[in-house]
């Protein structure tokens, strides 16, 4: 009987073991990129007794096996952040302690720290990235808070250009300097088609002054390719000389139209300098800087780690995870092999099934009482033998 009051509390054991399981699943329902588990039960050793009929196997109860994750993908889910992260498919973000260990999560909420490293919100904890050349690092923005303008190198035209008019100004056209200053220059197109059919002598103005010159021809109405763009030097006050081309090749024509043209100052390819407004990452994981000038910057890229099987994973809490066995872990970046794409601005919820963990809350309940029911009918018949009397 005693024997049988044994099994029963290991029965109790192992269902109080798969509630807390349970527990713990359940509480995490909200937890992004938390990753449901489920206890395996095993029967314990047997030991084999002869009797006159045969060998007889007596079973000494439940044991618990271990718990397995799940790594099922949860929802995405949108939140408006764009530095709140998900994975879809598989991999793991790459994150490293104070220690200097490394671990995984799949739960992407990070942002940069005073020092303009990622870093995620949960413990701190630094985002680890590769950059061209794959070597794995922090991603930082530090010095990145800027950059500087870029000088015009191409200014560009688009319209009709009467061919029946003696001149035209094409004026506001724009020019950014070798520091990103801005100035507004004009271009005057004198016709010299009495020497030259379709020819224009085309000069930069500064203001009343000359600073470039050179000449267009159009055939049949249409610029010539070798004659469509004039190349000139232009020197701002007190500035180095920057190379710029006046571009008339595409969107450019010269037909009779009066003395009424329509050609006009279409584009430039220079910008002024510009502060950081927006951090952002691709569906490759790639950091993309976005600055007030209408730049973008590309940084590193997300270092992601992935699996080959469950038994070389272990959680840790903070919704990270280890690796136990480094032969099985392989490390890459988003969409390289088997790797998933990085979606930004949103997080990935909890993987957990509210409707098995219930199921299974009942079967661990039923089980318990179960349990519970063979220690009290044991005690019962311990109890009758000790009221039998000679």
């Amino acid at each position: 009987m005693l024997n049988s009051i044994y099994v029963g509390m290991t029965g109790l054991q192992g269902y109080s073991q798969g509630l807390r399981v349970i527990a713990n699943n359940t509480a995490n329902l909200n937890t992004p990129g938390f990753k449901s588990s489920s206890l395996q039960f095993a029967d314990m050793f047997y030991s084999n007794s002869n009797s006159g009929s045969g060998t007889m196997q007596v079973g000494y109860g439940l044991n618990t096996a271990g718990t397995v994750l799940n790594f099922q993908q949860g929802e995405l889910r949108q939140t408006g952040n764009s530095l709140d992260l998900a994975i879809d498919g598989q991999g793991l973000f790459t994150v490293r302690d104070d220690s200097g260990n490394l671990h995984y999560t799949r739960a992407g909420q990070f942002t940069f720290n005073e020092d303009g490293v990622l870093v995620s919100r949960v413990d701190g904890a630094k985002v680890m990235g590769q950059d061209a050349n794959g070597a794995i690092g922090e991603i930082s923005i530090a010095g990145k808070g800027t950059v500087p303008g870029k000088a015009t190198t191409t200014a560009t035209f688009s319209g009709n250009l009467s061919s029946t008019a003696a001149t035209q100004t094409v004026g506001s056209v724009k020019v950014i300097d070798s520091v990103g200053g801005e100035h507004m220059l004009s271009v005057n197109l004198v016709n010299d088609g009495a020497t030259t059919p379709g020819a224009w002598t085309v000069q930069l103005m500064d203001g009343a002054s000359v600073v470039g010159s050179g000449q267009i021809v159009f055939s049949n109405g249409t610029p010539q390719a070798a004659n469509s763009r004039v190349n000139i030097t232009y020197t701002a006050a007190g500035l180095a000389a920057i190379p710029l081309t006046l571009d008339f090749s595409s969107n450019v024509t010269s037909y009779a139209s009066g003395n009424l043209s329509t050609l006009a100052f279409a584009s430039q390819d220079g910008s002024l300098p510009g502060s950081l407004t927006s951090q952002s990452f691709d569906a490759s994981g790639t950091l993309v800087l976005a600055y007030s000038n209408g730049q973008t910057v590309k940084g590193s890229t997300l270092s992601l780690g992935r699996f080959d099987s469950l038994d070389a994973v272990a959680a840790r809490g903070n919704n990270q995870f280890d690796a136990t066995n480094s032969l099985a872990w392989h490390t890459g970046v988003a969409g390289d092999g088997s790797f998933g794409a990085v979606r930004s601005g949103m997080v990935e919820l909890s993987n957990v099934d509210l409707s098995q963990e219930f199921s299974d809350l009942v079967i661990m309940q039923r089980g318990y009482q179960a349990s519970s029911q063979v220690i009290s009918t044991a005690n019962d018949m311990l109890q009758e033998l000790f009221q039998m009397k000679k």
